[in-house]
């Protein structure tokens, strides 16, 4: 029998900002703002797993319950939507993604689905045609491993720029790497940049050379920075008002893009002191588009005394939040052998890895979330850099035992040793992964880290929910497509493009990858009092689908659209 919650108190009335009545009876009752009925409403709320509508006050929900117990709750200002059976869920939370480089990404060129280096080449050729000379190209998402066709000159897997340079060589390119952690850099980049043959990479970095010494183009982890320097350099031309209205630009777009998934809420992992200043005064204006959680990717010396100053919590309408220092990347990424690893890389065995932030830096860190009470949520890909991380978590812990739920995290945590595993449980960390990543990574894992390490040690996500860690998901944009319903399907598969399935063992069921995607990214922020499910009292963030996630034959499951987006109780997007 399905439960009927109905709250009645006046106390609930006015928490969910409505003053009108509806006389039911002897009693009243709140009239609700909207009413969506006739559903398929998935709860994620274990004491109600289901029901069929929804009542809505305000901006949060209200009561949950039959169709014909919701009725109750319609009036003659209530707007009431019929979803003809169609699925109802909380709205997704994208568990970790860079926000305002996602935005940005749509006005840069898209590189993600270029067969080939030849491909991006004639790409940047045509855009080297609109340009003044001097003026940067700039493009994102290319993955050599995802090249149909292979260069001739090769280092390392990855092509030499002399092909790039010819197309533009009045133009600095610079091309990153769909995982941000390296850039693909044409001459004029280079001189801008001031990389020659003698130039010695930063420790944490590689310039990627030829046996005479010449670099290729291709610039790992740490050694990127000298051509991202040159093009900060390059933008800080712009007047200020140029560069407030290109970051609301991005903002915007960012916000719009992720409504038309489902996503209503966004945790960013790498914003700076700038671009929250400017979200704090547009969440004063009401104009950002979907709810944000911000981490820190600041250095720590410049955070020391102005942590207090920017902490917030639920600003502007539950809009915003600034509690966690974040996405400081102790390691690389497998894709760029960057991921640090206790032993070397399959494929090149030269290699275990980089360490690119300082391990003192990362301690200093620990040091100002544990003071300023903050979230600390740092990048740890290979096992070497998960190993790491839990030390400096664990030490800096201990000084503080009273501090006991602190929810720090690790992001992406994809290459995990078996040992570190109850240490997660022990210290209470969060591994924060992406479920898509199983899947756009699989093809190619097992080239790097073997057979025998990978079964062991890669993308373990459902060894890390089964030992009772919480479970997270997300897609990473701009790293990855944003869509959930992607990672969803992955998280539950693990098919690949070529119907193969990459550890078949690490799968979730349905509802842990629903819970992931909204209650577990809700907790993982300390939000799963406000967001995370359908509840009455809690935000009224729905989507609505197209068809129902936990019955839907896998095939079917990427035919799912979102209908309607649903955003503090207003339809923010309908198809």
């Amino acid at each position: 029998m399905k439960k009927v919650l109905i709250w009645l108190s006046s106390l609930l009335i006015v928490a969910c900002g409505s003053n009108k009545i509806l006389e039911v009876g002897a009693k009243s009752r709140s009239v609700a703002d909207m009413v969506l009925t006739n559903a398929n409403v998935v709860t994620v709320e274990p004491d109600q797993p289901n029901a069929e509508a929804i009542a809505i006050v305000g901006d949060k929900i209200a009561a949950v319950g039959s169709s014909s117990a919701i009725s109750m709750w319609i009036g003659e200002s209530t707007e009431v939507i019929d979803l003809e059976g169609k699925t109802a869920i909380p709205g997704f939370i994208e568990g970790h993604g860079h926000y305002t480089s996602y935005g940005d990404s749509f006005y840069r060129l898209e590189l993600r689905y270029d067969k080939s280096f030849a491909d991006i080449v004639a790409k940047v050729a045509r855009a080297a045609e609109g340009v003044e000379p001097g003026e940067w190209i700039v493009g994102r998402g290319w993955h050599q491993d995802k090249w149909e066709t292979k260069e001739g000159i090769l280092i390392d897997g990855i092509p030499v720029h002399d092909t790039l340079s010819a197309v533009s060589p009045n133009n600095p390119v610079m091309l990153i790497h769909t995982s941000g952690h390296g850039v693909f850099a044409n001459q004029a980049a280079m001189d801008a940049a001031g990389i020659t043959k003698n130039t010695i990479p930063p420790e944490g970095g590689e310039i990627v050379r030829k046996e005479d010494g010449r670099a290729t183009g291709m610039l790992r982890e740490a050694a990127q920075d000298a051509v991202r320097d040159a093009f900060a350099e390059f933008e800080a031309q712009r007047t200020p008002e140029q560069v407030e209205a290109e970051l609301r630009r991005a903002i915007i777009t960012a916000g719009k893009e992720s409504l038309k998934y489902g996503i209503t809420s966004f945790q960013d992992l790498g914003t700076n002191f700038k671009e929250v200043d400017l979200l704090k005064k547009m969440a004063n204006e009401g104009t950002i588009p979907v709810r944000l959680w911000m981490a820190f990717e600041e250095q720590a010396a410049d955070m020391d005394g102005k942590l207090d100053q920017y902490r917030m919590v639920n600003y502007g309408n539950n809009f915003l939040t600034i509690r966690a220092i974040g996405e400081k990347v102790l390691d690389g990424a497998l894709g760029t052998h960057g991921g640090w690893l206790h032993e070397p890389y399959s494929d090149m065995p030269s290699s275990h890895g980089l360490n690119v932030v300082p391990i003192k830096e990362i301690e200093y860190s620990a040091r100002l979330a544990m003071k300023h009470g903050y979230q600390l949520a740092i990048q740890g890909i290979g096992d070497r850099a998960t190993t790491e991380l839990l030390d400096i978590y664990s030490a800096e812990m201990k000084k503080s035992p009273d501090k006991t739920d602190l929810r720090w995290r690790i992001e992406h945590a994809q290459v995990i040793a078996p040992s570190d595993i109850q240490r997660f449980v022990d210290l209470g960390v969060i591994p924060a992964v992406q479920g898509i990543f199983a899947c756009s990574d699989g093809p190619w894992v097992e080239d790097r880290l073997g057979k025998e390490r990978t079964l062991e040690r890669g993308y373990i996500f459902n060894t890390l929910y089964d030992a009772g860690l919480v479970p997270t998901n997300g897609t990473d944009p701009p790293v990855d497509e944003i869509d959930p319903i992607s990672s969803f399907k992955c998280s539950v598969t693990r098919e690949l493009p070529d119907g193969s399935k990459f550890q078949e063992q690490e799968t979730y069921t349905r509802e842990v990858a629903l819970y992931s995607y909204t209650m577990g990214n809700a907790i993982a922020a300390f939000e799963e009092d406000i967001k995370g499910s359908i509840k009455p009292g809690k935000l009224a963030d729905i989507a609505i689908l197209s068809q129902n996630l936990m019955t839907v034959p896998d095939d079917k499951l990427m035919d799912t659209e979102i209908l309607m987006t649903i955003l503090g109780g207003k339809v923010v997007f309908k198809k």
